[in-house]
């Protein structure tokens, strides 16, 4: 009896998820009346606007990896190594972009950053940018600080440390040659999570007034009909290929060996 629960719940649950999912893929092939046809989506990957938005917010995805990796993980590992009284409040902090929303967090920058203050980033669209990556950083940080902390805790940082310094390895080697290699895979799931929230981020790109992707969603599904349907259906492709790739490189986490 537990067990027919157990698969009723879990057919329920995916026909509760899927059941949508279909009905939207087959709205988004109907654009050509009386048959299916591909239509909406070369309507949508020709659109000069879905390129230009796509691009930037990879780009956007690509610079806040890389930013929130050089943030992340020295200061987790120097959490882990030195300071490991620090580590509830750290792991607090950066939990607090669950509880406080990106509207809250964009205002703020717009108001501490705008033209007339002492830091005016918001007066160019680097400057703009910029202040985007910061808000992209501090979206993605409890996905990606929890991704590097949990790779940490798989390997013995103290003997590694003790390991390479005996060598003569300074703190950028140890962190570059030591420590990086050997929680790569955790970083790599923080960024396809990162990805995957830039990709899709609505909020703080609009009220910066950026050529992002998520605003462009948005756009597009207040003017149009088929062409809505197709992106999210191109947009939930790829969320759930970093999906994939998350649960591929966590298998690859635990097979791979501590390198030394």
């Amino acid at each position: 009896m537990k067990r027919f629960f157990a698969w009723g719940a879990l057919i329920f649950g995916l026909l509760y998820f899927f059941l949508p999912l279909i009905g939207m893929t087959n709205f988004s092939l109907k654009m050509r009346r009386g048959v299916y046809s591909f239509d909406a989506y070369a309507v949508v990957l020709n659109d000069p606007n879905f390129q230009a938005t796509f691009s930037y917010s990879v780009i956007m995805a690509v610079v806040t990896i890389i930013f929130g990796v050089v943030l992340v993980v020295p200061t987790a590992y120097w959490v882990r190594l030195k300071l490991p009284g620090l580590r509830p409040y750290i792991e607090f902090v950066t939990l607090l972009p669950l509880v406080i929303p990106a509207i809250v967090i964009v205002f703020g920058y717009i108001r501490l950053y705008n033209t007339s203050s002492w830091l005016p980033l918001t007066g160019t669209s680097m400057g703009t940018n910029i202040l985007l990556m910061f808000g992209y950083t501090t979206l993605a940080l409890p996905y990606m600080y929890r991704a590097v902390d949990t790779g940490l805790r798989t390997i013995d940082v103290a003997t590694l440390t003790e390991a390479a310094q005996s060598l003569g390895a300074g703190w950028t080697t140890i962190l570059g040659r030591i420590i990086l290699p050997n929680v790569l895979v955790a970083v790599l799931s923080g960024a396809f999570l990162t990805f995957a929230i830039v990709l899709g981020e609505f909020t703080m790109a609009a009220l910066l007034n950026r050529p992002a992707f998520g605003p462009y969603m948005q756009l597009l599904g207040a003017n149009r009909a088929y062409e809505p349907a197709a992106l999210a259906v191109i947009a939930f492709a790829i969320t759930w290929g970093c999906l994939g790739l998350i649960q591929l490189v966590s298998r690859l986490q635990k097979s791979a060996p501590p390198k030394a």
